[in-house]
């Protein structure tokens, strides 16, 4: 799964908003064909990195979601372009 082009963060225990910023710089590291699998706490921090992330164009796609931790599959949204 993760490979040259898929990058992976773990952010769990990480608070809002820190972890929306640790992704967003992440993403301005990787190419926009690139991927960023990121790993996260369920509720607020889900939701934050999610809403935030997806109105500046990037989609999320869930990998991985139990009563621990959700993943996350990142990637600029190329079909909005």
């Amino acid at each position: 799964m993760i490979n040259k082009k898929n990058f992976l963060l773990d952010l769990r225990s990480v608070p809002c908003p820190l972890n929306v910023v640790k992704c967003k710089l992440a993403l301005e590291k990787l190419s926009p064909l690139s991927t960023l699998i990121v790993d996260l706490d369920l509720g607020e921090p889900e939701e934050m990195v999610k809403h935030s992330l997806e109105k500046e164009g990037y989609k999320c796609k869930i990998i991985i979601k139990n009563n621990d931790f959700i993943r996350y599959s990142i990637a600029y949204d190329l079909s909005k372009k």
